[in-house]
């Protein structure tokens, strides 16, 4: 059931939609939906959401809104990431409660990963 008034949806900018649905299942098990040619929507990640073709990126240094998945290990989901030819722009750093990194999916979308588990 929908809730009222809350974030309910979120959409990022993808020039490759084949990548974008690859890297996304192989690391986090998202489920996705084509709606044409110019946008994809995806499901089975805490929040539904899709992307929309465009050759803009969502990236913090230009003023985006920071995505953030939690993790249970850190490390083993950086792992994944890079695995998948994912970019860490941001390496793990601690913050108080916890740490986190930053990286970048195939279009170039910042997002980042915390954990309140600091490996070491």
């Amino acid at each position: 059931m929908e809730q009222h008034e809350t974030i309910n949806y979120v959409e990022f900018p993808a020039r490759d939609f084949e990548a974008t649905k690859t890297f996304f299942t192989k690391i986090f098990n998202w489920q996705f939906t084509d709606y044409g040619s110019d946008y994809t929507a995806f499901f089975n990640a805490g929040l539904n959401g899709g992307f929309y073709k465009s050759d803009q990126v969502a990236s913090t240094d230009q003023g985006s809104a920071l995505v953030v998945f939690y993790s249970q290990d850190i490390l083993a989901t950086q792992a994944k990431i890079e695995q998948a030819n994912g970019e860490i722009v941001k390496p793990v750093f601690q913050f108080p409660g916890g740490c986190r990194f930053h990286f970048t999916d195939p279009n170039g979308n910042e997002f980042s990963v915390w954990s309140d588990k600091v490996p070491g």
